[in-house]
Parts: C-alpha cells; structure tokens; sequence
C-alpha cells in the first residue's frame, strides 16, 4: 500500500477515536447539567402546579435554545441548515413536543416519589435508544460479540438497578405523594425521551448541525407546553398561579437554562457516539441527581438503612451497566453501517453526500460558508440577558430546606466538565 495512502488512513483512524472520546466526554458532561436542572423542580413542594413548572422551565429553555446558538455559530448557520435541510425542522419540533410532555411528567413524578428517586427510573430511556439505534440507524450492526454483551449486559444491569429503586419508591415518597403515580410518571417520561432520540439522530446523520436542531425543537417545546398548561389549568387559574409565584419564576427559568446546557452536550454525544450509547452515557445524570437530591435536599433523611441500601444499590448497579455501555464504543466496522445510513438519508432528502459525510465528521463541507455572527445574534443573547436579569431583581430565595455547601461543590465541579468539554469542542470541530 503507497505511503500516502497508509498516512490518510491512519488520519481517518486517529480522527474516529477522537470524535468517539468526545462522544463519552459530552455524554459524561451532559450528565451532569441535566441533573443538575432538576433541582428547581423541587419547588414543586412548595404547593405549585406541576404544569406552571414545567412551563416557566420551557420558556427559560426557549430562551436558552435560540440566544445560546446565535452566540456560538450566529443565525446565518442555522438558516442555512434550515434551507439545506426544510424536512429536518418538523422533525425538530416533533421531538420538542414530545420532550415538553416527557418534562412535565417528571415533575409530577418529583412530586410523589422524590429527585433521588425517579431520576434512575426514566433513564430507562436508554433501553428504547438502544433499541431504536439498531432498528433506525444501523447502531450496533458490525460491532462484534464483545460490544453487543457490553450493550446488552449493561442494559440489563440498568434494568435491575431501576427495580431496585422503583421497589425503594414505596418506602421513600414524599409526604402526600402517590408513589404508583409517581414511578408511571416517571417511566412515561422516560418513554418519551427514548422515541425523542429519533429525530435528533436522524438529523445528525443527514448533517444539521446540534445546534440548529436545538433551535428549532424549542418551538415545539414552548407550543406543547403552553397548550398542556392552557388545556389543563385554563388562562384565569394559570395566570394567577404564574403572578403568585413571581419570586421564584427567576430560580424555575435558570434550571430550563441548565438544562439547555447539558442537552447540548447530550446532542454531540448522541451525534458522535451514537443514540444506543449517547443516552446511557448522559443518563449519568441520576446519579448526579441522587447527589442533589440526598446531598442537597436531604431526601432520605430519616429513612431506614433499607432504603439507604436499595437507592444506593440501585443507583451503584445503573451507573456499572452506563459503563458498560460507554466502554463498548463503536468499531470502524459498525462506523461504516452508520454511513450507510447516513448515505440513505442522503439519498431519500436530495442531500448532498460530501455534505453529510463532513458534518458526520466534525467538520465543514467544501465550499460551505464559515458561520458568523450578526446584530440579530447579539439581539437575542442581549434579550435573553436582559430578562434573566430583570427576573433576578425580584427572585426570593425558596423556603426549602437545602445545605448549601454541597450545592456550590456540585456546581463548581459542573462549571469545570462544562469549561473542559466545551474547549475540546470547539478544538475538534468547532462546534460542527
């Protein structure tokens, strides 16, 4: 074989382990953002409706999704994948719809079971992603004995971990919760997020950029959630509970724009690493919760040593089948079913498969127009600064019992994933 050839192959090679290892950092980084945009929905104790919740999440979310793209890439960007792509945007707002149902049903979950608890139980999301990935996407075909047992061993140990808890549930719901109610909710919810997965990995695999997508799944986000609130709650009750809780919508608005920050990185990971290892990898965000749930909120405070011993061994017992999972990454051999996919895609939407080959890559198509930032990209940051602010003139601190020492440990370890990951993005692919 000519020298030059040996050289770009071995390119190819060290370009894939580099994009796999940022799959499982962005997974791992995920994680822990999304658990920690949880803990504002533990105001849900202090007498708020479930829906009003959710809803003032999503609108922080809203503002997340749309000011958080332009400061990184600019709206030319999007538009542009918009154009190149017009199907991929129904799909993104299908996926918001579902996601905006999937968040309020944890919330109720919260609600009756407890964060620690109902965290694990819709992780078991993963389970559907494994099953779509290798349905849709050609996920796990070509990967070889070793990798399907990682897969599936991993997936069964999650199963028995969230057994585990969901039998703890019954011993450790909140006071006046409905711990039935509780784990259907959170099993819905998890339901949904795993048929969620469809969409994002069939946008990546025809080329839109995460962060288009993201832009365009908050419209169907907001349009659910205002419906779900409206339907349920109607205008005169809804409005009234949103004024009487104007001290903490600030607190509520900023966990839907934690949230945003840990799917970002929960989209690379399932862009790079694929949807049937991308959500295991940032459904490590139930042990962040456990951590925010028991550390901070003091959630089994007072329990029996049995409970103690089923929510830790259930959540110990979930995050080895996550490893298991994560250490299976994707060979060459089942990279190349993953392109073939990608080039069905291409085939079925007229798309260009240069184009595609290079965003799966992590780059840039040839002739492609560098993105840029414009003055309606700095009209939104500036929008979303500006609301974020007002809001915090008035935020009170919530009269719920939290030690705030762990809070700021988790926080500041969160800031140090978050800083890392996002400079080994941009150094890779410029946030392609």
């Amino acid at each position: 074989m000519p020298v030059a050839a040996i050289s770009a192959e071995a390119k190819l090679s060290s370009r894939f382990r580099s994009l796999q290892l940022l799959g499982i950092f962005s997974g791992l980084t995920a994680g822990a953002w999304l658990g920690a945009a949880e803990a504002p929905t533990k105001l849900v104790t202090l007498g708020l409706s479930p829906m009003v919740i959710s809803l003032v999440m999503v609108v922080g979310v809203f503002l997340a999704r749309w000011s958080l793209p332009a400061l990184i890439l600019g709206a030319s960007s999007i538009r542009a994948d918009a154009r190149r792509a017009p199907h991929l945007v129904l799909w993104a707002i299908l996926a918001g719809c579902l996601w905006a149902v999937a968040n309020t049903l944890t919330v109720y979950a919260i609600r009756d079971i407890g964060l620690s608890i109902a965290f694990p139980l819709w992780n078991s999301n993963s389970l559907l992603g494994i099953l779509w990935g290798f349905l849709f996407f050609n996920e796990l075909r070509g990967a070889g004995l070793g990798r399907w047992l990682g897969v599936l061993g991993g997936t069964l140990v999650m199963c028995i971990g969230a057994a585990v808890l969901a039998i703890a549930s019954s011993g450790s719901h909140t006071p006046g919760g409905s711990p039935t109610h509780g784990v259907l909710a959170a099993l819905g919810a998890g339901v949904l997020w795993g048929t969620m997965y469809i969409p994002y990995r069939k946008a990546y695999l025809s080329g839109m950029n995460p962060l288009s997508f993201v832009t365009f799944f908050t419209i169907g986000e907001l349009g659910m959630m205002s419906a779900l609130s409206l339907g349920t709650l109607g205008a005169h009750n809804l409005f009234a509970q949103l004024s009487s809780a104007r001290g903490i919508i600030f607190w509520l608005m900023l966990g839907g724009f934690i949230w945003v920050i840990g799917d970002l990185f929960q989209q690379y990971a399932a862009k790079y690493v694929g949807i049937s290892r991308g959500i295991p990898l940032s459904n490590t965000n139930q042990l962040w919760g456990l951590l925010w749930g028991v550390l901070v909120f003091g959630e089994l405070h007072g329990r029996s040593t049995t409970t103690y011993a089923q929510v830790i061994g259930g959540s110990l017992l979930m995050i080895l089948g996550v490893a298991a999972i994560a250490l299976s990454s994707a060979s060459p051999k089942e990279s190349a079913h993953w392109k073939a996919a990608a080039l069905r895609e291409s085939d079925r939407y007229a798309l260009s498969p240069e184009f595609v080959e290079a965003r799966m890559d992590g780059r840039q198509s040839s002739g492609e127009a560098a993105p840029s930032r414009g003055l309606i990209d700095w009209l939104f940051v500036a929008l979303a600064t500006a609301v974020f602010i007002c809001l915090g003139t008035f935020a009170r601190v919530p009269d719920i019992p939290a030690r705030w020492t762990p809070a700021i440990l988790l926080s500041i370890v969160s800031l140090i994933l978050l800083v890392v990951c996002g400079l080994r993005l941009w150094r890779t692919t410029r946030f392609q």
